[in-house]
C-alpha cells in the first residue's frame, strides 16, 4: 500500500490497558502505520491508536526495532484524513480572543 511519510502525534494504548502514551507518527497507510514509541513493544502486541481525525483504530505490532514500531490495522482507514487541519469552532474561542477579532468603525480607535 502507498504510505505517508509526514510527523504526527497520536495516542497508543494496549488494548487490554487504559493506560496511554503520545507517539510520533512517521508513515500512515490505509493499513497501517510505523511510530516512534517510548517503551519497548512485542511483536503480536495488540494495540489501539488514536489517530487526528480518524480516532481510535485496533491493530497489532507486526515489527519492532529500536523505538520504532510497525502496526497493521485491524480495519483500512483514510490516511489523508489525518492531514486535513484541526478547525477550531466559533465556541472555542475564547471571549477575550473574539475581541481582537471585531471590527471596528474606520477611523475609530479602541482602547487596549
Amino acid at each position: 500500500m502507498n504510505r505517508d511519510s509526514l510527523l504526527l502525534k497520536a495516542v497508543l494504548r494496549f488494548s487490554n490497558a487504559q493506560e496511554e502514551h503520545e507517539v510520533r507518527i512517521r508513515n500512515l497507510s490505509a493499513g497501517g502505520l510505523m511510530a516512534e514509541v517510548p517503551n519497548r513493544l512485542s511483536r503480536g502486541e495488540r494495540i489501539d491508536v488514536k489517530i487526528q481525525n480518524i480516532g481510535w483504530v485496533g491493530g497489532h505490532v507486526a515489527w519492532a526495532i529500536d523505538g520504532r514500531i510497525g502496526v497493521a490495522f485491524d480495519k483500512v482507514i483514510n490516511p489523508k484524513d489525518a492531514r486535513i487541519p484541526v478547525r477550531v469552532s466559533e465556541l472555542d474561542v475564547p471571549p477575550y480572543l473574539k475581541k481582537l477579532n471585531e471590527k471596528t468603525a474606520p477611523g475609530k480607535l479602541r482602547r487596549v
